[in-house]
């Protein structure tokens, strides 16, 4: 029997990043950096979340989006510097 496990942690990892990427774009553009700190709530909550999950692609699942969203704190203030330097649209 086949062990799908990784291939669709895999996919979860894909998905998740390009959605983190275009919530860190449309997050920064609409509020700024001002919400980093709904990202870090997502993020904590998601990954104590994926530790008591018995499912374990559910588990994965939790996890990759918690990492993700800790990601998106880091990524939000670079997101920040782009627009500065005009690499990404400003909001007027």
């Amino acid at each position: 029997m086949l062990n799908y496990y990784g291939l669709i942690t895999g996919i979860f990892v894909l998905i998740l990043t390009g959605i983190g990427h275009i919530a860190v774009i449309k997050g920064e553009y609409h509020f700024g950096t001002k919400i980093w700190p709904l990202f870090l709530l997502l993020g904590v909550f998601c990954i104590a979340f994926s530790l008591s999950v018995k499912n374990n692609i559910l588990s994965a699942f939790l996890g990759i989006l918690g990492f993700t969203s800790l990601w998106g704190i880091l990524e939000l203030f670079k997101q920040k510097d782009r627009v500065s330097k005009g690499w990404f649209p400003k909001k007027r």
